[in-house]
């Protein structure tokens, strides 16, 4: 009897120590401040360590009692059993960080019109005005378009309406709506709509269809009447009124879900960060998307008048994202939506789905756009540089080309070949590259190269900085922590989470 006690008695802790020294897992590091190194590992994990803890951790002499061991290896950054159940996990957190790989192209934009009645100054289309119908996309040109999205194999399929004003040319659309709702029930596929609209065409037939079809409407509001006015001219210089009064209706018809709103900085809007946020919140949104100007189209015609530097965004940014967590403090549910898609990476194993930082590259792997001419581009910006005269990024033609000629050609498996950042030099060791992407038409658009020569790149300068930041308010700063949790998915409504995925191309969710 005293046997079998003694048996089933614990034994010292020191008995369940491992024999061996412990493995290091793939991660990498920065300095942080004078005092701790910043460790990220492969799927995003991050941890702040002392210098002395670092430096023993990885001369693997760090003593297991030590706190900072066992957060090591509960974040996976060391490994130090014979079981391959800790490596299982982290393969499966990686497998879900890259999910957004799954099921190939899941984002198709239609446009069906070039032509607009705005004209606004930052524009990334080369536009046409209302009444140069052959820049509407055809019937035939659709129903090939049509044929292409339904051949991809993912089975949640978006189908997003842009122009120009995709209103111009609504029985197109109705006509794409229509036709990929039989396909889906025939392929058993999953298919939304979105319709992005300056809301200036909006009809009471139209909301009652977008309504019938669950058709989501995005559009843009640059901040109050005299930023978005100034930003957004039209005839009757009535935009702000006509986009108020277009969200009001599709609000009563349709419930507040049913439209989202993005914005676009400015050189005016640098200057009014509160302004801007207060105008979202009075119309009734409960987030905002700080996104900056993309140097295509008329936006560069126009740049003396509406640009700016990526430093002077970034101060925007700042003094945008703190007014956003004063807000949150005093109980104003408010979210930026940027900064949800980088925290989401930063502290959840999900995938987000953001095209604009994935890798490889989101162009012609999570979305194509097909031109109304039935041209197809590896994304909305190399069909920008399209009508700069530049067709790069064009992976063939409605009419022309097989599904294989199309995704499978020379332009896509380039874009994916030099858009893996884990083997882009500079990029393999950056600590933040776990939370980062690839975006080779924009650095072939500003630098003539699809990988981009890093160390004067803008996007990298954006995303590198936004990175830092972002970890400098997590962990100096437990106000901004308890509110960044409270931002990504699973500490959310449904409601808004349901919405923040409609967020329209130009915030580059799906």
């Amino acid at each position: 009897m005293s046997n079998l006690r003694r048996q089933k008695e614990f034994l010292p802790k020191d008995y369940y120590l491992p024999d061996l020294p412990y493995r290091l897992l793939p991660f990498r590091f920065s300095e942080f401040d004078t005092d701790h190194m910043l460790l990220v590992n492969e799927v995003g994990e991050h941890l702040l360590l002392p210098n002395n803890d670092f430096l023993s951790f990885v001369e693997k002499t760090l003593p297991s009692s030590d706190p900072s061991y066992l957060n090591l290896k509960g974040k996976h950054f060391l490994f130090d059993s014979d079981s391959t159940t800790s490596l299982e996990l982290l393969a499966t957190k990686y497998r879900t960080k890259k999910e957004h790989l799954d099921g190939f192209v899941k984002l198709h934009i239609f446009v069906v019109s070039l032509r607009c009645e705005h004209s606004c100054h930052y524009c990334q289309v080369s536009r046409v005005s209302a009444d140069r119908v052959l820049y509407d996309m055809s019937a035939e040109t659709a129903s090939k378009a049509l044929d292409l999205v339904f051949q991809c194999p993912a089975n949640e399929l978006k189908i997003e309406f842009q122009g120009g004003e995709p209103l111009l040319n609504f029985n197109v659309i109705r006509q794409v709506v229509e036709d990929a709702e039989k396909r889906a029930v025939d392929s058993g596929k999953k298919v939304e709509f979105v319709v992005t609209t300056n809301l200036a065409l909006i009809t009471e037939e139209i909301i009652q269809y977008c309504g019938e079809h669950r058709i989501w409407i995005s559009t843009s509001l640059d901040g109050p009447a005299f930023i978005h006015n100034a930003n957004r001219p039209r005839p009757g210089k009535n935009s702000y009124e006509l986009t108020i009064a277009g969200i009001d209706k599709i609000r009563k018809s349709l419930g507040n879900d049913a439209v989202s709103a993005i914005m676009t900085a400015t050189k005016l809007s640098l200057r009014h960060p509160r302004e801007i946020i207060d105008e979202y919140i009075h119309q009734g949104f409960d987030s905002i998307f700080l996104r900056s100007i993309s140097p295509y189209g008329f936006a560069v015609k126009t740049e003396k008048l509406v640009g700016y530097n990526i430093n002077e965004f970034l101060e925007f940014y700042v003094d945008a994202l703190k007014y956003i967590l004063e807000l949150n403090r005093k109980g104003t549910c408010f979210v930026e939506t940027f900064t949800q898609n980088i925290l989401t990476r930063m502290l959840t194993p999900f995938s987000t789905g953001y095209v604009d930082l994935q890798s490889p590259a989101g162009a012609g792997t999570g979305v194509v756009v097909y031109n109304y001419d039935g041209d197809i581009y590896a994304s909305d910006e190399a069909r920008m540089l399209a009508e700069m005269d530049d067709k790069r990024f064009r992976i063939g033609n409605v009419h022309a080309n097989s599904y294989g000629e199309i995704f499978g050609g020379e332009v896509n498996r380039e874009l994916i070949s030099l858009s893996n950042i884990e083997s882009v030099p500079v990029c393999s060791d950056c600590v933040y590259q776990p939370y980062c992407g690839s975006d080779p038409v924009f650095h072939y658009g500003t630098q003539g190269d699809l990988a981009g020569y890093i160390p004067s790149s803008a996007f990298h300068k954006k995303h590198f900085f936004v990175f830092k930041h972002l970890l400098n308010l997590y962990y100096t700063d437990g106000n901004a922590r308890r509110i960044f949790h409270s931002w990504v998915p699973g500490k959310i409504a449904p409601r808004q989470t349901w919405r923040r995925r409609l967020i329209p191309d130009d915030g580059r969710s799906i």
